[in-house]
């Protein structure tokens, strides 16, 4: 089976690689001296506040990025993925300036940043990306392949990164060269993951801590609705911008405020009424996600799956109501989701406009909820979603 095909994820990674290893043989001539891996991620709770500093619950999964590289005796560095056609060749010595809107702006993005830290150090590269997480899919395949890069490089460059070193360079390659103004969630959650938990991390001072999640009791299933988006075009930045609005119209209420994070529902409801129409659905969507995902972080801690599902869901709704990042394929996931016996929550992750809907379920309601599902969604948009229960994941590391 061919990398990134609909059932890829369900590959062992063990067989995985050993394709991508094929594959790089054949395209650069002979095999790959190292290999690496980063997970993607689902983001549970704190829809959208990773970039207005509130707090979140991602927890890694079990498809993610693999990277295959071979050390060159020159300055020039040659790209291909396994999902992508051709290959592109840079020069260390004249990296671009900006992104061209190709798949190759992320871990050129990186390139330049470990770049910089080598020096002369930095030798020429060969380097295949692959792996099995759709990509645009809202699982931070982007994310995952910048973590990926950062460690490969690091790893090949002797640059001594320590692991949030890793995390910030490939957070800075993609706000600062592919020109995503993201937060810093997928980076993080990608990089300190860890099996059967959830990252709580506060976004505001980076603080991060990990919160169990029992596996043998519950399972998160995500459900890829097929629509993908371009998170660096349009209305992603646009979210960003009207929240940044909300926040620099309500900041002198609230003092000692410094993100849109750190107001309140009191002073929201005060001053709402400065606010424009859109901008004031998009603060009210963070101010009361936060009070959400906060009562959602309780619940785990009381072991109360009930409640932290029903967060879940009040996120979704917000999302589609207030924050207008649903689209009509991820509201049918969700709504159909939640009419199964044993869902205790669903919603969109990722940024939203297409991608997945992430649900939990106990693990003795997983039996036929798969066909029960695409059923459901092909009744009404004539295709079946890829649905796919994920395991967690130890984080970046080298596989071979």
């Amino acid at each position: 089976m061919k990398e990134g095909s609909q059932n890829a994820s369900r590959l062992p990674l063990a067989d995985l690689v050993g394709a991508h290893e094929r594959e790089f043989r054949a395209r650069f001539g002979a095999g790959p001296s190292r290999v690496f891996f980063a997970p993607g991620r689902v983001n549970l709770m704190g829809a959208h506040l990773d970039y207005n500093g509130g707090p979140v619950m991602p927890t890694a999964l079990h498809a993610g990025t693999v990277v295959a590289l071979r050390p060159r005796a020159d300055r020039t560095v040659r790209l291909a993925s396994t999902l992508e056609p051709g290959e592109h060749e840079i020069e260390l010595d004249a990296l671009p300036l900006g992104p061209i809107s190709s798949w190759i702006d992320y871990p050129v993005g990186v390139i330049r940043e470990l770049a910089t830290l080598a020096g002369r150090e930095a030798s020429g590269i060969d380097l295949l990306f692959g792996g099995n997480l759709p990509i645009g899919a809202g699982l931070s395949s982007s994310a995952s392949i910048c973590v990926a890069t950062a460690l490969a490089l690091d790893r090949t460059w002797g640059t001594q990164l320590t692991d949030r070193d890793i995390v910030e360079a490939a957070l800075s390659a993609e706000r600062g060269f592919v020109g995503v103004q993201c937060g810093i969630m997928d980076p993080y959650a990608v990089g300190f993951a860890r099996p059967g938990h959830l990252l709580w991390l506060d976004c505001k001072d980076a603080s991060f801590e990990h919160l169990p999640l029992d596996p043998d009791q519950v399972v998160i299933a995500v459900a890829d609705t097929g629509v993908r988006r371009n998170l660096a075009q349009g209305a992603f930045n646009q979210r960003v911008e009207e929240c940044q609005r909300a926040f620099s119209a309500l900041a002198p209420h609230a003092p000692g405020a410094t993100c849109l994070r750190d107001v309140t529902i009191e002073v929201f409801d005060a001053y709402e009424h400065e606010l424009p129409a859109d901008v004031a659905r998009r603060g009210r969507h963070v101010v009361e996600e936060v009070a959400r995902t906060r009562v959602a972080r309780r619940a785990l801690l009381d072991h109360d799956l009930a409640v932290f599902g029903e967060q879940m869901s009040a996120a979704h709704r917000s999302l589609a109501d207030l924050f207008d990042v649903s689209v009509p394929e991820l509201d049918c996931l969700v709504d159909a989701s939640l009419s199964w016996e044993g869902v205790l929550g669903a919603r969109l992750t990722g940024a939203g406009f297409g991608g997945c809907a992430v649900i939990l379920l106990r693990s003795d309601a997983r039996d036929g909820f798969e066909s029960y599902l695409a059923r459901s969604f092909e009744a009404t948009f004539g295709r079946a979603p890829e649905v796919t229960f994920f395991e967690g994941d130890p984080g970046p590391r080298e596989l071979s």
